[in-house]
């Protein structure tokens, strides 16, 4: 686990383990009555919050609890971010836990018991860049069943070597890899691949679509 005390500093862009009364970007949207924000700004909040990724890259670091609550504005009306809460932080090499990330930015390879690495804070940004344009999380699951065909009813199911090498299989398929059928308390059921990512975000910004999707690789 990573030193509370351990700090970076690039091109102002900070990040550290302790707890901020700053405003953080769940309040943000909150704030803004879930209306998601313009791409100009999170474009802005995006190439922030990459800076931080690409200095853990290097260090061999993982997060692995990237979130809107752990993303804090350093000052009121600027686009600067500090990534906060390292609790969960391991070094790729040296991993401390198998279960991570908050349950709608939490990765299929966590969810399904596979090893994992530096990709799973990429996949939380895609999650976040997501929420910040509609408002809403992209995958919000009620349980980890549903939040598994949440992602499946966008991405599509998993390749089968990936199900059959994952740990944690039983719990979302069947003995012939077909997804576990679940109803949600509106009622609703999940059909994987039913609706694409641009439909999901109401959103036509091919840029902005392509950037999401490689983040969901």
């Amino acid at each position: 686990m990573l030193n509370d005390g351990l700090r970076f500093c690039p091109d102002q862009v900070y990040f550290d383990a302790a707890v901020s009364a700053r405003l953080n970007l769940y309040e943000l949207i909150k704030k803004n009555n879930y209306q998601g924000f313009s791409l100009s700004l999170i474009r802005r909040f995006c190439n922030s919050i990459v800076k931080c990724l690409r200095l853990l890259y290097a260090e061999n670091i993982i997060h692995c609890d990237l979130k809107p609550e752990n993303v804090l504005l350093k000052q009121r009306g600027s686009s600067l971010i500090k990534v906060i809460d390292f609790g969960s932080s391991c070094y790729s090499h040296r991993k401390v836990y198998t279960y991570i990330q908050s349950r709608f930015y939490r990765s299929p390879e966590v969810i399904l018991g596979l090893s994992y690495g530096t990709p799973i804070d990429m996949w939380s940004l895609g999650c976040i860049l997501a929420e910040l344009y509609t408002g809403y999380p992209l995958f919000p699951g009620e349980n980890e069943v549903e939040q598994l065909a949440c992602i499946m009813e966008v991405l599509g199911i998993p390749p089968d070597d990936l199900i059959n090498t994952a740990t944690r299989r039983r719990l979302f398929f069947d003995s012939r890899g077909t997804p576990r059928c679940i109803t949600n308390s509106k009622g609703r059921k999940r059909k994987p691949a039913s609706k694409t990512l641009s439909q999901a975000l109401r959103c036509n910004d091919t840029v902005f679509i392509d950037f999401v999707t490689r983040c969901l690789e």
